[in-house]
């Protein structure tokens, strides 16, 4: 009895979730081994530490197997608590999010992250409320370039390429008026779209490349590095309205602390997956025409962008300066 006595002192004693515990449901379209996907559970960790175990975080990760628009209604209709999405996937209810997807406007990583962590980050951030989300903060998500059957070294060399876009994309008009043929389709159709044929190329990052084994079907990799567009992490409005201040507080400074691991995460993945590719014998290009494209692609901002006030963001962009 004395032992029997004992045990139960020590399992209240033991930290655990607790019995009045809220659980908040996650999302991501990548594997549980994705930096996003990472860092995402390392803000549950803290946010379980500094809640006292009030509020649970899980995460569904690739389990969903859903699109990142069904993830978006999902989270407008409180049928979601969080989720990370692409910010391209808010061009179209928020206009202010296309200033961070337009080409060749963010010059490099410290530059986009400098621009993130800014005053322009959090205007777009707070841009979001009114679509029944919260932004919660940005993962950045490294430099796209282009991939596929034929390298791309210049502008010239898209005529004519079947060009794999996102649907609704900002980038469909852009490629078709230098010659390509822009083909909407989602990220998981790509290996069999190339291997088919339907498609020469698609762009991404070294670690997108990767995780979703492109790099089996693609030949090449052009270091084009024409795009540096974030992602974001998303809270459920509905749901956060019904969150005391405190627990929104929390909510918050983990979603911020977590973005400093993610970075570290994220330039790790990066670097392992340039190997992998190089392993897989893949041709990297790196005798990229840069000036050529940004020349190029420069007319088309006004063209994405008519507000002035959003113009106003992509002129603070370009001209920040460490």
């Amino acid at each position: 009895m004395r032992i029997v006595g004992l045990a139960a002192v020590l399992a209240a004693l033991m930290p655990g979730p607790s019995a009045t515990a809220r659980d908040i449901v996650s999302s991501d379209i990548y594997p549980s081994s994705f930096p996003t996907v990472r860092a995402t559970a390392y803000m549950g960790d803290l946010i379980r530490e500094r809640s006292g175990n009030r509020l649970v975080l899980s995460n569904l990760g690739a389990d969903s197997q859903q699109s990142e628009n069904y993830t978006l209604a999902q989270l407008r209709n409180g049928n979601l608590d969080m989720a990370r999405i692409n910010l391209n996937t808010l061009n179209g209810a928020v206009p202010a999010t296309l200033v961070l997807t337009l080409p060749y406007l963010i010059r490099s990583s410290e530059h986009e992250r400098r621009v993130l962590d800014g005053p322009v980050g959090e205007e777009i951030l707070a841009s979001l409320e009114s679509t029944g989300v919260i932004g919660l903060g940005f993962f950045d998500g490294g430099a796209r370039s282009t991939y596929g059957t034929k390298p791309i070294r210049s502008p010239a060399d898209l005529r004519g390429v079947k060009y794999r876009v996102q649907p609704s994309s900002i980038w469909a008009p852009m490629l078709r008026a230098l010659g390509a043929a822009p083909v909407p389709m989602s990220q998981s159709r790509v290996p069999a779209a190339m291997r088919a044929g339907a498609i020469d190329a698609a762009d991404g990052t070294w670690s997108t490349f990767v995780t979703l084994k492109h790099h089996r079907e693609a030949t090449s990799f052009s270091l084009t590095e024409h795009a540096r567009p974030p992602s974001v992490l998303l809270f459920s409005r509905r749901v956060w309205d019904t969150l005391s201040p405190e627990d929104k507080s929390i909510i918050r400074t983990s979603a911020r602390d977590s973005i400093v691991f993610y970075r570290q995460l994220w330039n790790e993945h990066e670097a392992a997956a340039r190997r992998e590719t190089e392993a897989a014998g893949v041709l990297i290009v790196s005798d990229i025409d840069h000036d050529a494209f940004a020349r190029a692609f420069a007319p088309f901002h006004p063209a994405a962008v008519s507000d002035p006030q959003l113009r106003s963001l992509i002129e603070r962009i370009r001209t920040d300066a460490p």
